[in-house]
């Protein structure tokens, strides 16, 4: 679960730093910068809804502390 959790953290980084690229090489000439940030706000959805979802589930567990 933290590996899914990881790995998908880790392709929001690439999008933007893929974002960023395409804005700095195409000087916005193109959609690929849009793309790219619209994909990464999909992941990061996904990501809080996933994880919400393991929560409530009972898959993966806060480390608060509980009163």
């Amino acid at each position: 679960m933290h590996v899914f959790i990881g790995v998908v953290f880790l392709s929001i980084i690439v999008s933007l730093a893929l974002a960023f690229f395409y804005l700095m090489r195409d000087k916005g000439t193109n959609n690929k910068t849009v793309n790219a940030l619209t994909l990464r706000v999909g992941l990061s959805i996904a990501l809080l809804a996933f994880v919400l979802f393991a929560n409530y589930m009972g898959w993966i567990h806060s480390t608060g502390i509980r009163p």
